[in-house]
């Protein structure tokens, strides 16, 4: 479960995460980070500079099933996006959207992707100037 200071919760932050932030998917995951370069500089993957922790946000829509089959991805992904907390930066935002595939796919699948997702994410951030 991720602790409530790591949780996004206003609409306005997941807006802005998927829209200004780094997009990279696997069949079943798509992650949107975002390092706010408005609160300074941050450097990725050694906590940064920020006070602010690290948030994950998760879109799981009705594609994905119905509401059991919902329910069990968001459980799943929730319990994996806490284990890769500590390689995220200080302050981020972070939106997990869950793709119609997770529906059927295992906890160390939906684990392999985002993992493989954030890994891609964060060097894309690393490399943007």
């Amino acid at each position: 479960m991720l602790p409530a200071a790591h949780r996004l919760r206003r609409s306005v932050d997941f807006e802005r995460a998927v829209r200004r932030g780094t997009r990279a998917g696997r069949s079943t995951v798509v992650v949107h980070l975002l390092v706010d370069p408005d609160d300074g500089p941050r450097a990725v993957g050694d906590g940064g500079t920020s006070d602010e922790p690290p948030q994950v946000g998760l879109v799981v829509s009705k594609a994905v099933g119905n509401a059991v089959h919902r329910n069990q991805v968001k459980r799943r992904l929730r319990h994996a996006a806490a284990g890769h907390l500590s390689s995220l930066p200080a302050g981020s935002c972070l939106v997990v959207r869950a793709l119609p595939a997770s529906s059927a796919a295992t906890y160390a699948e939906l684990d392999r992707d985002l993992a493989g997702c954030l890994d891609r994410a964060i060097d894309r951030v690393r490399r943007t100037p």
